[in-house]
């Protein structure tokens, strides 16, 4: 069940899809809300649909100018040159959650444990 609808990605791109386009949005956004689940299930609705659309975003930005993620860039003219830097774990056209995202999502930097023994004899600490 995606978290956000193909008009949402839509209007933050602001640029018309084309159908091909609209179809793997779709699919995108479906498959971000999976990876979203399994990092917190139990985060609030608008929150899921903020992050469904900036993965997204980010994913299908590949055929923009200027790729979400970049901090650096150059271009030539005669000589046909064009080079991006990507920042720290970016990667184009993956969904993935940014270091901002998981913030959002509320799971950041956590530490848990759990005991052994704890569910041995029904006990609890």
């Amino acid at each position: 069940m995606a978290y956000a609808t193909v008009a949402d990605v839509q209007a933050r791109m602001s640029t018309d899809m084309s159908v091909d386009q609209q179809n793997i949005c779709a699919n995108l956004l479906d498959d971000a809300a999976v990876i979203i689940d399994a990092f917190n299930a139990e985060a609030e609705a608008d929150t899921k649909k903020l992050v469904s659309i900036r993965m997204v975003q980010r994913s299908m930005s590949v055929d923009s100018d200027i790729p979400m993620g970049a901090t650096q860039g150059s271009m030539s003219a005669l000589g046909y040159s064009q080079s991006w830097t990507m920042g720290t774990n970016t990667t184009v056209g993956e969904l993935y959650l940014s270091k901002l995202e998981k913030e959002l999502l509320g799971r950041n930097n956590q530490i848990g444990c759990t005991s052994v023994l704890e569910f041995m004899t029904g006990a609890s600490i």
